[in-house]
C-alpha cells in the first residue's frame, strides 16, 4: 500500500502519517515513512532519537554527485537523469521502533525547465519507492504534490488529505485535490482533524459532499502539548491513536477491494 499524505500546514497530516506508520508496524507490516515535507518533524513525531542530525537526501552533495554525475549547486549541462537508487533507502534511512524514515529535503525549483542533480535523484528515488518497493510507504508531503509526478501518482493507492475545521483548511483542501488530479491521481480521500464536536464534523462534511471521508479524529490537548514539549506524538493520544487504527482497517480494506471505494 502506497499512502501520500497533505494538507495545510498545522492541520495535523505529520501526526496522521506517524500514527499510522505506528499502527501498521504494530499489525505487523514493514513500513517505509517519507518526510516529503521541507519542514520535516516526521521524525521527532514518531519519536527518533536526535531526528536533526538525518540529512535530508538533497542536502547530500556527495552521494548526489556520485550518483548524478554533478555536484549539486555548480553548472553542470549534462548528468545522469536516471540514477541508480535503490540501494538508498537501506544505506541512508533511519530506524526506530521497526519504522524505516527517509527525509527527502526540499525540491530545488526555478524558471521554466530548470532541472537539478539534486532534483534528478529525488525523482529516481520517490519513483523506485513508490513503483519498485513491497513495504507499506507512507509519504507525509506539504500542501500540494510537489515530490510526484504523472508517472508516480499512478502507483499511489491513497492521496489523504487532512483537513481541519476551517474555511482555510477545506479551501487547501480543494487546491490540493486539483493538482493530484492533474497528474492523474484520482483516489483521494480526506481525513478530518481536530474535531471538537458533531458540529465540527457536520461542517466538514457539508462543506465537502464530494469528498470521501476515511475519518475523523477528535481535538486532543495532549497532542498539541506533546508536539509544544518535543515529545513524540505517537505516544501521546489513546484517542487519537484509536481512531487511526480504525482509517487504517478502513485503508487495509480498500486495499484488498483493490482500491475500490463506496
Amino acid at each position: 500500500m502506497k499512502i501520500a499524505i497533505s494538507g495545510k500546514g498545522g492541520a495535523g497530516k505529520t501526526m496522521l502519517a506517524s500514527y499510522l506508520s505506528t499502527v501498521f508496524v504494530e499489525s505487523g507490516s514493514s513500513v517505509l515513512a517519507i518526510d516529503a515535507d521541507p519542514n520535516a518533524n516526521l521524525g521527532a513525531a514518531l519519536g527518533f532519537h536526535h531526528p536533526e542530525d538525518i540529512i535530508p537526501i538533497s542536502e547530500m552533495g556527495d552521494l548526489i554527485e556520485e550518483r548524478t554525475g554533478a555536484r549539486p549547486g555548480e553548472v553542470a549541462p549534462y548528468f545522469k537523469l536516471n540514477p541508480r537508487v535503490s540501494d538508498i533507502p537501506e544505506k541512508y534511512g533511519a530506524e526506530h521502533d521497526g519504522i524505516r524514515l527517509m527525509v527527502m529535503g526540499r525540491l530545488k525549483k526555478g524558471g521554466s525547465g530548470c532541472y537539478c542533480p539534486e532534483n534528478a535523484l529525488l525523482d529516481a528515488l520517490v519513483a523506485h519507492l513508490l513503483l519498485e518497493r513491497d513495504e507499506i510507504i507512507i509519504m507525509d508531503m506539504e500542501a500540494g504534490v510537489e515530490h510526484l509526478g504523472r508517472g508516480t501518482a499512478k502507483a499511489v493507492d491513497k492521496m489523504i488529505i487532512v483537513v481541519e475545521p476551517s474555511k482555510r483548511s477545506v479551501e487547501t483542501a480543494c487546491r490540493i485535490r486539483e493538482l493530484a488530479r492533474d497528474i492523474g491521481l484520482e483516489s483521494i480521500g480526506v481525513v478530518g482533524n481536530k474535531v471538537r464536536s458533531e458540529k465540527d464534523r457536520e461542517s466538514l462534511v457539508s462543506s465537502m459532499s464530494d469528498f470521501e471521508f476515511l475519518g475523523f479524529i477528535p481535538y486532543d490537548q495532549a497532542i498539541i502539548e506533546a508536539d509544544l514539549a518535543g515529545s513524540p506524538l505517537v505516544d501521546s493520544s489513546q484517542k487519537v491513536m484509536s481512531e487511526v487504527k480504525s482509517i487504517a482497517a478502513r485503508l487495509d480494506g480498500l486495499e484488498r477491494q483493490g482500491g475500490r471505494t463506496h
